[in-house]
């Protein structure tokens, strides 16, 4: 991965809301940026863990500009990402490889994820629509997901890229990342509800733990 700056470190009273005991703030900055570049786009992505909900989103894709927005806000992190793409084709590869670029960051915000709950499962209800994100930060990519939308566009946007964005960045992300929107009616809200409850679950999965004594996990590595 390349990029010019990494992002403004957090202050010392948003890593204490993280849960970052004071003796650890000085190595516990977790940002990573990625310069990814394709035949079919250019992307440049920086992403702060430990941030303050601040987005700055320059895509071609609106609807996605919007999700990730809420996934930022709702998980308290700092994002930025300028992207452009083959959108006369249509908006696949765009949302693909920005989901490839936000996991691939995440991974290497995280380190050896020392100190890590690593575990989260968070609901979230949109009006009448209902979501559930768990996550693992466990090394091990999988994905699973369960939802049916009343429509197949939201505006100019097609549904099924949530599957694809969501894929991407598990598996380059190296989590396990389960979605499920249990019922809905309103397709814009079933998929607003699944963005603000991956921001929730990510940053409970994240946070760090003072009673965690190096890795969560009895293999002693992740």
């Amino acid at each position: 991965m390349k990029g010019s700056k990494r992002m403004p470190e957090p202050s010392k009273s948003d890593l204490r809301k993280k849960g970052i005991p004071l003796a650890d703030q000085q190595q516990a900055v977790r940002s990573a940026n990625i310069d990814r570049k394709t035949n079919e786009t250019n992307i440049q992505l920086s992403f702060n863990v430990d941030g303050t909900g601040t987005s700055q989103l320059e895509t071609d894709v609106p609807f996605l500009n919007h999700m990730l927005d809420l996934f930022t806000k709702h998980g308290q992190f700092d994002l930025k990402v300028t992207a452009n793409g083959d959108i006369d084709i249509d908006d696949h590869h765009t949302v693909e490889d920005i989901g490839i670029c936000l996991g691939a960051t995440l991974r290497e915000a995280l380190g050896d994820k020392r100190g890590i709950k690593r575990y989260a499962s968070v609901f979230i209800p949109m009006d009448e629509a209902l979501a559930q994100v768990v996550i693992d930060v466990s090394n091990r990519p999988h994905f699973e997901y369960r939802a049916e939308y009343p429509s197949a566009q939201v505006g100019s946007f097609t549904t099924e890229l949530v599957q694809e964005f969501l894929w991407k960045f598990a598996l380059e992300a190296r989590i396990t990342l389960h979605v499920i929107v249990h019922y809905g009616q309103n397709t814009h809200h079933m998929i607003e509800a699944i963005f603000k409850a991956l921001g929730r679950a990510l940053d409970e999965a994240t946070s760090i733990d003072p009673r965690v004594k190096g890795v969560p996990s009895t293999k002693g590595v992740l």
